[in-house]
């Protein structure tokens, strides 16, 4: 499956994080599928296992260094476009798949998080990498 992009011919001026909301990138990720009629390869199985490739290159990236060799891959100059691309791959599929299920993305997170509050209430868990069954 061929990956998403934008030539800068259909983009009207840079977006970033600040400036672009959620269903913005929605949209923007659903009109690219339609203008290549790519919805119908766009079931939620497809869409996961897409998803969890593109998860996977982006792993690939910090595959055999230390969490603080990590740090240093994810701002070498040289790496960063690359991560950057499998970053927006992943969240792109994350959102073709929002699109295609009709869940709320924001909605859906706010959920969770108020879940995880629970799960890890800061005075058990600051600091700490275990998981909630061990706190």
């Amino acid at each position: 499956m061929p990956h998403f992009a934008c030539t800068l011919g259909e983009m009207s001026a840079p977006i970033t994080d600040t400036t672009t909301t959620l269903a913005e990138l929605k949209s923007r990720v659903l009109a690219f599928a339609r203008e290549r009629d790519w919805e119908q390869f766009h079931a939620p199985k497809n869409l996961s296992m897409a998803l969890a490739a593109e998860a996977a290159e982006l792993m690939e990236h910090f595959l055999w260094v230390t969490p603080e060799g990590s740090r240093t891959v994810a701002q070498d100059a040289a790496k960063r476009q690359k991560i950057s691309e499998e970053l927006a791959d992943v969240v792109i599929y994350a959102l073709e798949f929002a699109n295609v299920t009709g869940l709320d993305i924001a909605a859906a997170i706010e959920q969770k998080m108020a879940a995880n509050a629970r799960k890890y209430p800061v005075e058990k868990s600051r600091g700490r990498a275990d998981k909630y069954t061990e706190l």
